[in-house]
């Protein structure tokens, strides 16, 4: 019988080395696994690669991991906000290796790398500085950068139900770049609010196919009182 779920986050996690590139969901505090980035924490992994939507908030989620020194590298496209303190701190000191990306060319080339796609032409950021060191080429009478997939070790997403198998269905804006990550990496851990009996879930309603969700484990929700940076009230 196939059956994903685990006990805790802990045990989710425990496997996790030292120097892994990790994919974490999240739009700001909309998605952020922050039951499974708790357990990374506590786990010990240590020199990771993060991809992320940005550099962490406040001090608390992907803040607290980058506060902790465990973070190598982080490649995301919003790294500077008012709370984004611990990032800054480390970058300035240059105990963080930063690598900025497009928005739209961080999706695509997660999506890439669970689609199989070895590279791709975009426009974005062809003639500035994120264009230096990359093929580059004309195309139709435009400038293109040529961009490669990111590929992940691990991804830690956040879902609102799943099944047994691994079947997810999202949230509003907590779905974000959950679907893309859990396609990218090796290992994907889901965390979900509700755990629903096998056909529990309209098919119609299945965003992420369990085939590309390894774990699963079940957290309480939580009530959030504050409005962070696109956060999705109540258990973002």
């Amino acid at each position: 019988m196939i059956d994903k779920q685990l006990d805790s986050p802990a045990a989710a996690l425990r496997d996790v080395p030292d120097g892994a590139t990790v994919m974490i969901g999240g739009f700001g505090t909309a998605g952020l696994p922050d039951e499974l980035i708790r357990a990374l924490l506590n786990q010990g992994a240590r020199e990771l690669v993060v991809v992320n939507n940005n550099a962490g908030n406040g001090d608390t989620g992907l803040a607290a991991l980058l506060a902790a020194g465990r973070v190598r590298k982080i490649i995301c496209s919003f790294p500077r906000q008012a709370d984004s303190h611990h990032f800054d701190a480390l970058y300035r000191s240059g105990r963080i290796e930063l690598e900025l990306v497009p928005q739209g060319n961080l999706a695509e080339r997660i999506r890439a790398a669970g689609a199989g796609i070895g590279a791709f032409f975009t426009p974005t950021g062809y003639g500035t500085a994120l264009a230096e060191g990359k093929e580059t080429r004309i195309i139709d009478g435009r400038g293109q950068v040529l961009e490669y997939p990111i590929h992940a070790d691990f991804a830690l997403i956040k879902a609102e139900c799943g099944d047994r198998w691994g079947n997810l269905s999202y949230r509003m804006t907590a779905r974000n770049f959950g679907p893309i990550m859990a396609m990218a990496a090796k290992t994907t851990v889901a965390s979900v609010h509700e755990l629903l009996p096998l056909g529990g879930l309209d098919p119609e309603q299945i965003v992420t196919p369990g085939i590309f969700v390894q774990r699963l484990v079940k957290i309480e929700r939580r009530t959030t009182s504050g409005g962070g940076f696109f956060s999705n009230k109540p258990g973002a």
